[in-house]
């Protein structure tokens, strides 16, 4: 693990020291400390009036929260490594995703996800957190180790933003803007409400637990409660005043002692806890074809007579009944599952553009490609508004969906798919080779197809991604990228 006390060698702060594997700000990665730090970011970021309405409007982090933090995770490690051509092509990505959100919140005020203020503050929170995670731990950073360390979180933010002004030049100015945000434009948004009490009491399992839901019902409803008390802990006591947040008793003793038990977790022999194999295994299922998930699958059989013996102690409430047909109550997980990706109970444009922008950040789109497959699912979301949205309030409820089960593959889903079509056909010859096909199914969606020939014919490819897209088919490779957590 890379230490980050004040016994480290000194970093310059040149521009080619402020990323890479030499940086404070990358050492963080694999210290099991940053996962409480993050969650505290979040929920300071969320407490922003612009950022929590962007959040409760666009983001998929209630219903796929796994899927957001690997997305988060990989573009931290982009915009923070040493490769610059990966760095340029991270930033123009996020700026392009980001241009694409802007809207109003519940009181008519305006919300732009380019505003260089409102970026500003994100990166700030970063950097904040960092340095709280190290002083709740015991191991507080040195005057020096901070004013590098927001030197290179100012670096994170001119490589994003062209420039850093947004953020005071020193640590010195830094902690008076930090403090009058937190003070003057901080809220009690729907956002952070939702991060703070519904996300860990309801949080999916990540697929390496699918199938196991009286464990992982137990073991949430245990750590649940647990890390919303430390996060509220852990946040500025002014701010925790004006918004109203209950410190529970004993709860900052708690929030120190998670804090130094993670910080000992980094003694652990390396390699343990790295990030990257941490989300590899959460994400991977028992029913792939990784050769990990042989041992997988035993340990889940194990694991599921545990979860037998757990509902003899606690029974679970039944699973309530359903009166309809089989077809209804497809419909019903699939509208839940896969189109109503920000989990808001509607599927409107936000929706669709996180699939699309989920699309393209697993194939690593650049222009004109990106732009192209938002088009597309633009005008998808046209078609399924002209179908579908039979009140006129401008999205589509699961009950409007259910009742008319339609035939969704019109000519703009066929669009959609065409466009993932060309973009993996990099030679253009109309077939998916083997060396195409890998780097869509196995980098994109972490699957095989068995039983398909080593060429991929673009009308087996149309025809699969629409027959998964309008929910005729319950497993195909679409689902660990679309319905899985």
């Amino acid at each position: 693990m890379t230490e980050t006390g004040a016994d480290e060698p000194q970093h310059t702060t040149g521009a080619d020291q402020l990323f890479g594997l030499g940086s404070r700000f990358r050492g963080f990665f694999n210290d099991p400390r940053w996962a409480l730090a993050i969650i505290r970011a979040t929920v300071l970021e969320a407490a922003h009036p612009q950022i929590g309405a962007a959040l409760a409007d666009n983001s998929t982090f209630v219903t796929h929260p796994w899927r957001r933090l690997r997305n988060t995770v990989t573009s931290l490690q982009r915009m923070s490594g040493a490769d610059e051509e990966a760095r340029h092509k991270e930033a123009a990505r996020l700026n392009r995703m980001h241009a694409r959100i802007s809207g109003t919140d519940a009181r008519d005020r305006p919300y732009d996800a380019m505003d260089p203020a409102v970026r500003a503050w994100v990166v700030a929170t970063l950097f904040e957190s960092s340095v709280a995670m190290c002083r709740f731990g015991g191991q507080p950073l040195e005057q020096d180790a901070i004013e590098e360390l927001y030197g290179e979180f100012r670096g994170y933010l001119a490589a994003l933003d062209g420039d850093a002004r947004h953020l005071p030049p020193t640590v010195h100015e830094f902690w008076p803007y930090y403090e009058r945000v937190v003070a003057e434009e901080l809220e009690h948004t729907e956002a952070m409400r939702i991060i703070l009490y519904r996300l860990f009491d309801h949080l999916p399992a990540p697929p390496l637990l699918h199938g196991l839901p009286t464990l992982w019902a137990a073991g949430r409803a245990l750590v649940g409660p647990v890390i919303g008390a430390i996060t509220v802990a852990s946040l500025p006591e002014p701010f925790r005043q004006r918004a109203g947040l209950p410190e529970l008793p004993g709860a900052r003793t708690l929030m120190q002692s998670a804090y130094l038990g993670a910080g000992l977790a980094r003694f652990l022999p390396e390699g343990w806890l790295r990030t990257e194999t941490v989300l590899d295994l959460l994400a991977l299922s028992p029913d792939s074809d990784d050769p990990r998930a042989r041992s997988l699958r035993a340990l889940r059989d194990r694991m599921r007579r545990a979860g037998a013996l757990v509902r003899l102690i606690t029974p679970l409430p039944p699973e309530p009944e359903h009166g309809d047909t089989g077809l209804r109550r497809g419909a019903e997980e699939f509208f839940a599952t896969v189109l109503d990706q920000t989990g808001d109970g509607y599927v409107d444009w936000p929706d669709l553009a996180a699939m699309a922008r989920e699309l393209a950040g697993r194939l690593d789109l650049d222009e004109p490609a990106e732009t192209r497959l938002y088009d597309a699912f633009a005008d998808w979301w046209r078609e399924l508004q002209a179908a579908l949205d039979t009140d006129g309030d401008g999205r589509v409820s699961c009950q409007e969906y259910t009742e008319a089960v339609p035939s969704l593959a019109g000519p703009a889903l066929i669009r959609v798919a065409e466009v993932l079509f060309d973009v993996t056909d990099a030679n253009g010859d109309q077939r998916i080779d083997a060396a195409e096909y890998r780097a869509l199914f196995r980098r994109g969606f972490h699957r095989d197809l068995p039983g398909t020939d080593d060429a991929y014919a673009r009308g087996a490819f149309v025809r699969d991604f629409l027959s998964f897209m309008s929910g005729r088919a319950r497993s195909t490779p679409y689902d660990p990228l679309l319905a899985d957590a």
